[in-house]
C-alpha cells in the first residue's frame, strides 16, 4: 500500500487511459488506494467503460443488416440516404457509401442525432476508410420541375450509379428505388444501419457546406444557420428581399410569394 502512495494521481489517470479491463493488475492495485482523487478516477473510468460498452453494443446492432447480407455471400453492401427534402431553399443531396467489413466507428448514428462537430469528424473518417463514397444533388429548379419525391429518387440513383466498385446490395432509408442491384428498404434506416448512417452523415455534411457557400452570396437569408429551412428569420428575409435562385418555387410559402409578384 505504501508503494502505491508513491504513484501520483496524475500518473494513475494517465495509466487508466490504457486500461480496458478490471482484471488488469494495475487496476486491481489502485482499487486498494483510499485517496479520494484515486476513487474518483476509478469511478470515471468505470463510467467511461460502460459508455464504450453501450456504443459497441449499438454499433453491433447497427451492423445486423450488413452482416445478414454478407452471410448470404454478398460482398459490397452500400448504404444510401438523402438530406434536404424539407427546406425551402437549396438542393436535395443523396450519398451512397460502401464500407469495408472491418469498419468500426462507435457512436455513428443518424446525422440528425449527432453534433455538427461530430458529423464533420465522422465524415472525414468515413471518406478515408470507405471502399467508395458518392454524392449527388438535384437543385431547386429541377425539384420544382419534377417534385421533391422524384428529385430525391433521382439524386439517390445518381449517387448509386457513381459508386465504384458497383454494390452487390443496397440498404436504403425508406425509399423504393428501381435499380439493377439487390435492395432492402429500411424504415428509419439511418438509425438502424451503419452504412445508411454513414450515407446520411456524408450527405448532411456535403449539403450543409453548400448552404454555407450560398450564404456568402445571399447573407440576408441566414443559410449558414437555417440550411434553407423555413425559420422565422428566413421567412422574414423572403418578405423583405424576395427569393434567390436557390429557392424552391413549388414550396409554400415561397410559392405564395411568387404568386403575389
Amino acid at each position: 500500500m505504501k508503494k502505491m502512495k508513491l504513484v501520483t494521481i496524475a500518473e494513475i489517470e494517465q495509466q487508466l487511459n490504457n486500461i480496458k479491463a478490471e482484471s488488469d493488475p494495475f487496476f486491481k492495485r489502485i482499487q486498494q488506494d483510499e485517496r479520494k482523487g484515486v476513487q474518483i478516477l476509478i469511478h470515471k473510468w468505470k463510467k467511461r467503460m460502460e459508455q464504450e460498452r453501450q456504443l459497441q453494443e449499438k454499433f453491433n446492432e447497427m451492423n445486423l443488416y450488413e452482416n445478414k447480407w454478407r452471410a448470404q455471400g454478398y460482398k459490397y453492401i452500400a448504404g444510401v440516404d438523402e438530406v434536404g427534402r424539407g427546406p425551402l431553399a437549396g438542393p436535395v443531396v443523396a450519398a451512397a457509401v460502401l464500407l469495408p467489413e472491418d469498419f468500426f466507428l462507435p457512436g455513428i448514428d443518424d446525422s440528425k442525432k449527432i453534433s455538427e462537430k461530430k458529423r464533420n469528424e465522422y465524415d472525414e473518417i468515413i471518406r478515408r476508410e470507405a471502399i467508395a463514397v458518392s454524392v449527388a444533388k438535384i437543385d431547386a429548379p429541377e425539384i420544382d420541375s419534377v417534385n421533391i419525391y422524384e428529385a430525391t429518387k433521382k439524386a439517390m440513383l445518381a449517387a448509386i450509379a457513381s459508386l465504384d466498385p458497383n454494390p452487390d446490395v443496397l440498404l436504403v432509408d425508406a425509399m423504393k428505388l428501381e435499380t439493377p442491384f439487390v435492395i432492402e428498404s429500411i424504415i428509419k434506416g439511418d438509425a438502424k444501419s451503419v452504412s445508411i448512417a454513414a450515407a446520411s452523415i456524408v450527405a448532411k455534411v456535403a449539403r450543409d457546406r453548400l448552404m454555407v457557400e450560398f450564404s456568402t452570396q445571399f447573407p440576408e437569408y441566414g443559410f449558414q444557420q437555417n440550411m434553407g429551412y423555413g425559420t422565422r428569420e428566413h421567412l422574414q428575409a423572403i418578405q423583405m428581399h424576395g427569393i434567390t435562385p436557390y429557392h424552391r418555387k413549388s414550396f409554400a410559402p415561397v410559392k405564395e410569394w411568387v404568386m403575389k409578384q
